[in-house]
């Protein structure tokens, strides 16, 4: 296979050739896939895809998309480019402006019309959140499905926070996924393609270090020096084409992502003769109905170098052009990228607010707020009106992507504005949404003042906003445990609803009111809070259905209802995937953490919370990291405390109990499964004493008596502490089984000394993993005189004899590929330090001191492949 695919241009990718015509062949028998292609600019991700779809005998159909250059991208840029192939449905679909759900069901529909089919998704580091959106959704229910599914990106280009690294963390618990990291050429390869052209090898390593286009471009350049940069020797080969061919270059060039001929007629029609030229060269390649260049590399290399006129010239005539497009509807994306080139105020402020609209409706928000920062840098002498509006428009949208510190300046910049007009309604309804925001980003104390600010403002003006105001009162005292006050302004809410003829206004006001109730006990809360999601789902109001989600999962585990909350989690994380509403979607997603952690899946819960860490939500973060930190307390894995260290950290500043008494209770917990009682009290001494009297005050009541402290048993909090607390034991472990929480039901056995429920409880505890718990309750047993006290493993674990997690074996066997920790993160898509807790746990389970016996002693219990 080597020397074939050295005639198609390609040099040591035989393993990934190989590795794509497997996936395709299991796509072909009905088991789709996702194949992750990726590495450094240059290193020939789109020669080998090419290579490999235009290879293929297998294939029935190729859809091919690629995310664009744009300063900010368009919204579905690669499925724009499939549909523009598909035709038919999908091209239907795109045009109608539908969200990413529906993009992607079309999308399904064309691909396996002509299976095995192939989608390429190429650059997805450019992506914007709609496409990352349709891969998301794409991946559910693909193993089923004969397609093939190939992603390519620069792994170099992804930081911590990039939204695509989260993504893929996602596609790979939705699909199967094979992951092929392109290196650079060895010198033994350059050596030997620059033999072939008479060049000096050890140079051309030494100036391109193996990077196959610099490689390719340095050879084709044809001169006897070997330039020291891809600049260099990509002007160099423009260099030699006629004067029509490099105009018609600096054209494509500009008109990005590619150039349609129609377009290229406005921008260079003198030149258009020498297209043939410019192809052959090697530099330009067909794209759709125009073309484009064969690399961004040259491209970016071709632009840098035109003159600044030139350029704003040919900005200039794309802009005119592309405002009037004599193929297809406008792209306002298209439009502000060229206008802000020219610094033309007025249109960019026309279409980069168009492009934002469209962006926001698509579920793009990322990109939406882009735009209408671009159109705020351009708003200066635009009437204050116009420019409060973008402000509080882009406030929305980075609230929608958790980019709270962000929202709260451009809100605290748009209620300026209002205020420089005069207007109370508009101040009012803006200082609202920003004690929303201060809020959501940490200071509840500071929300509440901004909160009683809207309402002075709107006390006298009736209205949605007014009615939006009292909510917020509402929601506030909810969050700062005073339950009356949030019920006085639940019910004005409600009063001030039924005087208008507003059924936002009115689903509102029932949601809050549903919330209160729900919140406290009182009967009818929830039946209120589904009343409202069935009626924001038929308005079509899709923030507030999925806010009655939240609001009902959050509540229902609050109060330990894990088994009513459990439909709702899944439902709500789904709704909130298919509209972009990242600001819920991860924090039902961190509850979902919580209660697999309660149901006793916790390889499940672990991988969740570790998904949600790869987002910037404060208060997701919170409840991952604390479920992350008890999942490895109960199980005796090292690195409980880390997480658990970092969710104190942020739970403190927020300064409500909801945050700081759970983070207490678990460290507590932790530190008791150690064997560290006075620990256990310390954890929960600040958060018992804010907690007193509140709903909270059981749960920290029960690890300080847990502890050896004899505190009164609260009236308030949890039902199955405080039956524990009271000496029934028995109801106490009925009521946590009955809620499916099989962890907790055997843990409060071990206040008793029946020696049944006693070794119920020990059988429990090994089959969950549960080390430390086990152990105490073989202490328990034998206490109370019990014999024949098993030792060892409960039988279903033997089939694991390391009792490894299904984490812990992915692990391991990529440690034993040799792979480092930061390899192993990146195949995972988890952090580093995460890693390193589970080579920690692998090596204590197997019983060796490093990473080479602990690869060998897995092969031996046959827990891994031998290689």
């Amino acid at each position: 296979m080597g020397l074939a695919l050295e005639s198609l241009g390609l040099v040591e990718r035989e393993r990934e050739f190989a590795a794509l015509e497997a996936s395709l062949t299991e796509a072909a028998a009905g088991r789709g896939g996702v194949a992750l292609v990726y590495g450094e600019a240059g290193i020939g991700k789109t020669s080998l895809l090419r290579s490999f779809c235009d290879d293929s005998s297998l294939a029935g159909d190729v859809l091919w998309g690629a995310c664009d250059t744009l300063f900010t991208p368009r919204p579905l840029g690669p499925v724009l480019d499939m549909a523009r192939t598909a035709r038919g449905e999908l091209a239907d679909v795109v045009a109608a402006g539908v969200i990413p759900h529906e993009v992607t069901a079309a999308l399904k529909r064309s691909l396996t019309a002509h299976a095995p089919a192939i989608a390429v998704f190429e650059d997805m580091h450019l992506a914007d959140e709609a496409t990352l959106d349709v891969l998301r959704l794409l991946a559910r229910g693909l193993e089923k499905m004969p397609v093939l599914v190939v992603v390519t990106y620069r792994d170099d280009e992804l930081d911590r926070w990039h939204p695509l690294r989260h993504v893929l963390g996602e596609v790979a618990s939705a699909a199967p996924v094979s992951r092929l990291p392109l290196s650079r050429l060895s010198p033994e390869s350059v050596h030997r393609m620059a033999a072939g052209e008479g060049v000096g090898g050890e140079e051309l390593y030494r100036k391109t270090l193996g990077n196959p286009f610099f490689v390719t471009e340095a050879l084709a350049s044809g001169g006897d020096e070997i330039p020291e940069t891809v600049r260099d020797v990509v002007l160099g080969r423009a260099g030699r084409l006629s004067p029509s061919a490099r105009r018609l270059l600096d054209a494509v060039a500009v008109a990005r992502p590619h150039a349609e001929i129609w377009l290229l007629e406005a921008l260079a029609a003198d030149a258009l003769g020498s297209l043939e030229e410019a192809s052959a060269s090697g530099m330009l390649i067909p794209v759709g109905a125009g073309v484009g260049f064969r690399h961004e590399l040259a491209r970016l290399a071709v632009e840098d170098a035109m003159p600044v006129d030139r350029k704003v010239a040919l900005h200039r005539q794309a802009l005119t052009s592309l405002a009037e497009p004599l193929d297809g509807a406008t792209d306002p994306s298209r439009v502000a990228h060229h206008a802000e080139a020219v610094g033309d105020a007025r249109l960019v402020l026309e279409y980069a607010t168009r492009a934002a609209e469209q962006a926001s409706l698509l579920g793009a928000h990322r990109e939406a707020a882009a735009h209408y920062r671009r159109a705020m840098r351009f708003a200066g002498d635009a009437p204050l009106e116009v420019r409060a509006d973008l402000s509080a428009r882009c406030a929305q949208e980075l609230f929608f992507i958790v980019e709270f510190s962000e929202a709260v300046d451009d809100q605290r910049e748009a209620l300026r504005c209002y205020q420089q007009l005069g207007d109370p309604h508009m101040q009012g309804a803006a200082t609202s949404f920003l004690a929303h925001l201060l809020w959501e980003s940490g200071s509840l104390r500071e929300a509440l003042e901004t909160a009683e600010r809207a309402l002075e403002l709107l006390e006298d003006i009736p209205g949605p906003a007014q009615v939006s105001s009292y909510c917020e009162m509402a929601r506030l005292h909810l969050a700062a445990e005073d339950t009356a006050t949030a019920a006085h302004w639940a019910l004005r809410a409600q009063q001030a609803a039924e005087e208008l003829d507003d059924p936002s206004a009115r689903i509102m006001a029932l949601q809050t009111v549903g919330w209160v109730d729900y919140f406290v006990g009182a009967s009818g809360g929830a039946e209120k809070l589904l009343e409202s999601l069935e009626m924001a789902e038929r308005a079509g109001l899709d923030f507030m259905v999925s806010t009655a989600y939240v609001i009902l999962v959050r509540t229902a585990c609050r109060r330990r209802e894990y088994a009513f909350a459990d439909p709702y989690v899944r439902a709500g994380v789904d709704y909130c995937s298919v509209r972009d509403l990242d600001v819920w979607r991860y924090y039902l997603l961190s509850w979902e953490s919580k209660t697999l952690l309660a149901r006793g899946l916790w390889s499940a819960a672990s991988d969740v919370a570790e998904l949600c860490l790869t987002k910037g939500s404060p208060f997701a973060r919170i409840h991952a990291l604390q479920a992350l930190g008890l999942v490895r307390a109960r199980r005796g894995d090292p690195g409980a405390w880390e997480p658990l260290d970092e969710a104190l950290e942020l739970a403190k500043p927020r300064e409500e109990l909801q945050w700081i008494a759970p983070v207490a209770a678990a460290r507590a917990e932790a530190a008791w499964l150690e064997g560290r009682n006075s620990d256990a009290v310390a954890e929960t001494d600040v958060a018992w004493e804010l907690a007193k009297g509140t709903w909270w005050a059981a749960s920290l009541a029960y690890w300080r008596w847990r502890a050896g402290v004899d505190e009164p048993v609260p009236d308030l909090g949890e039902e199955q502490y405080i039956l524990e607390m009271d000496g029934r034991w028995r109801d106490a472990s009925e009521s946590w089984r009955v809620g499916g929480c099989r962890y907790s039901a055997a843990f409060a056995t071990l206040t008793g000394d029946d020696e049944e429920a006693l070794r119920y409880a020990l059988d429990e505890f090994r089959v969950l993993g549960a080390a430390p718990a086990a152990k105490r309750a073989t202490a328990r047993l034998r206490d109370i005189g019990a014999r024949g006290v098993p030792r060892g493993p409960h039988p279903s674990t033997r089939a694991n004899p390391a009792s490894l997690t299904h984490r812990e074996l992915e692990v391991l066997d990529l440690l034993a590929e040799g792979l480092r920790n930061s390899e192993i993160a990146e195949r995972l898509f988890i952090t580093e330090r995460t890693v390193d807790h589970h080579v920690s746990a692998i090596l204590r389970k197997l019983g060796v001191t490093n990473r080479a016996q602990a690869a060998t002693e897995a092969i031996r219990l046959g827990v891994a492949a031998e290689r």
